[in-house]
């Protein structure tokens, strides 16, 4: 695969919470946004996308005939890993949880599957589309007709995400397929980069024809020049 990552801290808070993975033999790339207090963000995104690993590495006839249950199950079992390592640690990790956005690449498609409000995007040539739907507050206000997409981008609770990996036993996944082609960009991110940086932005630099390490810098270096207030976090993977 021909892919690129990068995280920053950011410009406020002392701890990265996020984290991200690309592996080439499954292969899989992914991110997640941890949540909590006492480090507890770092550890449950950590954990959740390492266990879907290792359910993943552990099931290739799965991976291999049906990607998309593959990709649910291994979100299933990062979730019940996490929940159970909070309730087994009591009040300190109480509450802790973590989003997901994960992308398996297969012949002439990809397999999503995401939990929370990461996102996956899609450029092909001079477009750009968003593969995910936000599992947050503003956006159920969006779509009941509440706020509409411009007023959402600023509204003070925009953070506020309504699933989560670990928070509950259970949690519902979102999984799709979309059809690629060949030069496509994929690029999964944490809101520390879709909160800060506009979509022609982002189209923009992720787009353009430097290396997919100096788009992915540029994409970090624009949510800083925005404020930089979160976690950031980039993975941009060309289809080739």
């Amino acid at each position: 695969m021909k892919w690129s990552k990068n995280s920053h801290v950011g410009l406020v808070r002392k701890n990265n919470e996020d984290n991200c993975c690309v592996l080439d033999d499954i292969p899989l790339l992914a991110v997640a946004d941890g949540m909590g207090g006492h480090k507890a963000g770092e550890i449950a995104s950590k954990m959740a996308l390492d266990s879907m690993v290792s359910y993943l590495r552990g099931n290739p006839v799965i991976v291999k005939e049906n990607p998309s249950e593959a990709l649910k199950l291994a979100l299933d079992h990062a979730n019940s890993t996490v929940y159970g390592y909070a309730r087994q640690e009591g009040d300190k990790y109480r509450g802790m949880g973590t989003t997901i956005a994960a992308v398996l690449p297969g012949d002439c498609q990809i397999y999503i599957a995401h939990v929370g409000d990461s996102r996956v995007y899609l450029l092909r040539g001079e477009d750009i589309r968003l593969l995910t739907n936000d599992h947050s507050l503003v956006n159920e206000l969006v779509r009941s007709g509440g706020l509409t997409a411009e007023e959402a981008e600023s509204h003070p609770q925009r953070n506020i995400i309504t699933r989560a990996i670990g928070t509950s036993p259970s949690v519902e996944v979102d999984v799709d397929l979309e059809p690629v082609e060949k030069g496509d960009i994929i690029l999964l991110c944490t809101d520390g980069l879709s909160n800060r940086v506009n979509l022609e932005e982002i189209k923009q630099m992720a787009g353009n024809n430097e290396s997919l390490a100096q788009r992915a810098q540029h994409l970090i270096e624009r949510a800083l020049e925005q404020g930089g207030e979160d976690n950031v976090t980039v993975i941009l993977y060309q289809v080739d």
